[in-house]
């Protein structure tokens, strides 16, 4: 039971530009900010985050980065706060559980899909562009690790534009779990699901559309049906000429693997672990991988926005 209010904007504020837009029903595409300031090295995270909006204005639609300053949810960001988030140094990763400690303690940090996802639906937005989703992690069995991202999406009426989870993860079980929380999955002109630095997963998915208008008219479709608030994943793969060699990748992430069990590294450590051995592991090629990717969720994340804003 609630004791106090808080007014809205003294923990969400969208910036000027994002609050028209959604007033006017423009269309409005969400952004996270880890990718800024915890994925990319320093210059390159701040000319990264400048393009990513860049194509999503030339889409159509106006972007939206998400973050946490000063323990305000921040639904736009500025010059001065897109730069404090490639460039603070000790800048938190935030994921959903994190936003109300983040909010009372008055704290900043990057936004990760859960928290993403979450912010943007509270603050109106409905199309989300980010690389790759989190999931159920290898080795599930004995560790009991699954990303936050599931149960979030499973309650968040929100478009997830992604490659897919990311391919460290145990990709069978992530779909299992996601029809099992009710996370609607559609290939983007594709039949199977990505693999996120790779074209494709080789796991088959259920659905497949062919164009931003028919994902559009599915989640005209959700609000019709008036059922659970849970998202729709539009799976978008990487192009096949710029996915990481899938030798290369199949031959790093088992060496990747093998390390992490040895030096025993777990929980919360092993993504960012294996992620980085990639990188070096590939010298760079994921990282490219992985921004081909971005771009082109971000790209259609935007037509898909522009689409839902015609038909509301």
């Amino acid at each position: 039971m609630r004791t106090t209010e808080q007014p809205i904007d003294s923990v969400l504020r969208p910036s000027d530009e994002v609050a028209e837009a959604l007033a006017q029903g423009a269309p409005v595409v969400a952004l996270e900010s880890t990718i800024i300031s915890h994925g990319l090295p320093q210059p390159r995270n701040l000319e990264v985050a400048r393009e990513l909006e860049g194509l999503v204005r030339e889409a159509g639609a106006v972007p939206a980065t998400i973050a946490v300053l000063d323990g305000v949810a921040r639904i736009g960001l500025d010059k001065d706060g897109l730069e404090r988030i490639a460039t603070e140094p000790g800048l938190r990763k935030l994921g959903f559980r994190d936003l109300a400690v983040a909010a009372a303690l008055g704290s900043s940090g990057a936004t990760t899909v859960s928290a993403t996802s979450f912010l943007a639906a509270r603050a109106g937005i409905r199309v989300f562009a980010t690389g790759g989703l989190g999931g159920v992690h290898r080795e599930w069995t004995e560790t009991q690790d699954e990303s936050a991202d599931l149960d979030t999406l499973s309650r968040t009426r929100i478009t997830v534009v992604c490659a897919g989870v990311k391919s460290i993860l145990d990709v069978p079980a992530t779909l299992q779990r996601l029809e099992t929380r009710g996370v609607g999955v559609a290939g983007f002109r594709t039949g199977e699901f990505p693999g996120f630095y790779l074209h494709t997963s080789g796991r088959p998915v259920d659905w497949r559309i062919e164009t931003p208008e028919q994902a559009a008219e599915i989640m005209r479709a959700q609000d019709a049906l008036d059922g659970p608030e849970s998202a729709l994943i539009v799976a978008n793969p990487v192009p096949v000429d710029e996915q990481l060699d899938p030798a290369l990748h199949d031959r790093v992430l088992a060496e990747a693997l093998a390390q992490a069990r040895q030096r025993g590294v777990t929980g919360q450590a092993i993504t960012p672990f294996l992620l980085e051995y990639l990188v070096k592991g590939t010298d760079g090629a994921s990282l490219e991988a992985n921004l081909a990717a971005v771009r082109g969720n971000v790209r259609l994340a935007g037509r898909i926005a522009v689409a839902w804003s015609r038909g509301n």
